[in-house]
């Protein structure tokens, strides 16, 4: 019996959602970083074989929105809450349960979704996580199940994603079986981009980032993808630390992308960036729409 369905993954900012997921993958389709709000886009990632798809939904983390791009991102969150067939609520072993978890918590007593806990880092939990810390994350809800994994060490992951298939009903083929993500590769591009000025920039700097992929073409006379994008900030000052002294900070960011990009492609790539400022375009609709946040 083949089975089918989509399983929303959730929790506050930087608790591992993407990593899980490219984890279940065994590749990586999704952006992380060590920083909140990576994840800005609510992202379908399919994983088939010869029993089931799963198709999880990737979602930014439920925070207090600050503009109108947090808006979007806590709204798109709050919609992956239905018409799913589970939801993994994501917390971590790092630290006890704060309000942005009871939070989450309230919002998922009100469906009748199966919500799993999953606890993430655990390889980073502190002796006091398994006495004190794990009765209080029970306490927040009523899960079908929990689970203690590390998404980024692999631990515990095959147990989760068992029970995970094993909610979901029979059901069809969503999508074509070699298909992995549900967006276009021009987003695929942008996002790890993004992701490299994430790593490589700090404070204020990668929230106010978009990226906008103007062309993808490949050569003619040889086996070689160009790719022109386009960075945009906020401020001229952004600009000038994406750009760096002499360029030196948007080489690295060139540099690391082209490398992630070709392993992505499965292509040689020649990667040209441009860095523009437009202005506090996070707080304007029409930018929204432009980069794609609607």
């Amino acid at each position: 019996m083949f089975v089918s369905g989509f399983v929303s993954v959730v929790g506050r900012p930087n608790v591992g959602k993407s990593t899980l997921i490219n984890s279940f993958l065994g590749r990586k389709l999704l952006i992380v970083s060590d920083k909140p709000q990576t994840t800005r886009n609510r992202i379908q990632a399919i994983l088939t074989t010869e029993q089931a798809q799963v198709i999880f939904l990737d979602t930014p983390g439920i925070h207090k929105p600050k503009h109108k791009l947090g808006d979007y991102m806590v709204k798109i969150a709050l919609e992956a809450l239905k018409e799913v067939e589970l939801i993994l609520f994501m917390v971590e072993a790092t630290s006890p349960p704060g309000p942005g978890d009871s939070y989450i918590a309230a919002l998922l007593r009100e469906v009748d979704t199966p919500v799993f806990l999953v606890v993430n880092k655990t390889d980073l939990a502190p002796a006091q996580f398994e006495q004190e810390w794990l009765p209080l994350y029970l306490q927040l809800g009523r899960f079908k199940k929990h689970f203690l994994v590390s998404a980024l060490q692999g631990s515990n992951l095959s147990p989760l994603l068992e029970e995970a298939t094993g909610i979901l009903p029979p059901g069809p083929l969503y999508y074509p079986p070699e298909m992995t993500v549900d967006r276009p590769e021009e987003f695929l591009v942008g996002e790890m981009i993004r992701e490299k000025i994430f790593l490589q920039t700090r404070d204020e700097v990668p929230h106010s980032v978009a990226v906008e992929v103007d062309s993808m073409d490949l050569r003619k006379d040889r086996d070689l993808l160009d790719i022109r994008a386009v960075i945009y900030v906020e401020k001229e000052s952004q600009k000038g630390i994406i750009i760096g002294k002499n360029g030196t900070m948007l080489k690295q960011i060139g540099t690391e992308a082209r490398l992630e990009l070709e392993k992505l492609l499965g292509n040689p790539v020649f990667l040209d960036l441009w860095v523009k400022v437009k202005k506090d375009w996070r707080r304007k609709e029409n930018n929204l729409r432009q980069f794609g946040y609607e």
